[in-house]
């Protein structure tokens, strides 16, 4: 089960590779750094869905990084957990009022950690979780990979249950083709922008065949949401 993407900013050689090994067995996608500059271009390339954040670091400071993190629309509501060996209560706070969603003092064990990471996922992206989403009349079991709309079964390819995946764990939040290529599609994959329009088409035409109100919305000159306001 791919649990989600993972950046992982630390430059202590031997616990990266330690993390490395334990959150990948646990299923997740890890991309790893130990400069702070390279971590915000990778979280601006493409946004993770977790951020495990080392305060010393090389380049930008974790701590900076996380507050650059939240000021950032693509990254403002990624979960941010930052590790480090200040364990004075003044660092935890600042960590915290800076932006961070949790905060973990070194040494801890993986196990922990992974722990850490599962519970704020669960708060903020229940879908990696393994749980269930829900928008209006809709309704999506991530684990058995079902969607219901108002009561009725709708029948759905893999690439359109991603983007649907997608928007219903960002109600409301506008995303561009290019976006959407990034979030739901291989990052490498070679794939026309305009592949989004024909795989938006058939979720729309398989979201609304009771006759229901289109819930994709398209903003002129941005791209789609999952709203139940009217399109641009």
């Amino acid at each position: 089960m791919n649990r989600g993407r993972l950046l992982l900013v630390e430059d202590d050689k031997a616990l990266s590779e330690l993390l490395l090994f334990n959150f990948r067995k646990e299923g997740f996608e890890v991309e790893h750094t130990t400069d702070g500059d390279e971590a915000l271009m990778l979280a601006e390339e493409r946004a993770p869905d977790v951020v495990i954040l080392d305060w010393m670091i090389e380049g930008v400071p974790g701590i900076e990084v996380c507050r650059r993190l939240r000021r950032r629309e693509g990254t403002a509501n990624v979960p941010i957990i930052m590790l480090t060996a200040r364990g004075e209560e003044t660092d935890r706070i600042r960590g915290l009022e800076t932006g961070a969603d949790d905060y973990v003092t070194k040494p801890f064990s993986p196990r922990e950690l992974i722990a850490r990471v599962g519970a704020v996922l669960r708060r903020v992206r229940p879908a990696l979780a393994g749980g269930s989403l829900s928008f209006a009349d809709l309704e999506m079991d991530v684990s058995a990979h079902k969607v219901r709309r108002g009561g009725r079964t709708v029948a759905l390819g893999p690439t359109e249950f991603r983007l649907l995946r997608h928007f219903m764990e960002h109600p409301g939040r506008v995303f561009s083709r290019e976006r959407l290529l990034d979030s739901v599609w291989s990052h490498d994959a070679d794939i026309e922008v305009r592949t989004v329009d024909v795989h938006i088409r058939r979720l729309r035409k398989a979201l609304n065949e009771g006759g229901e109100k289109d819930v994709i919305r398209t903003v002129r000159s941005a791209g789609y949401s999952l709203d139940e306001a009217e399109s641009d």
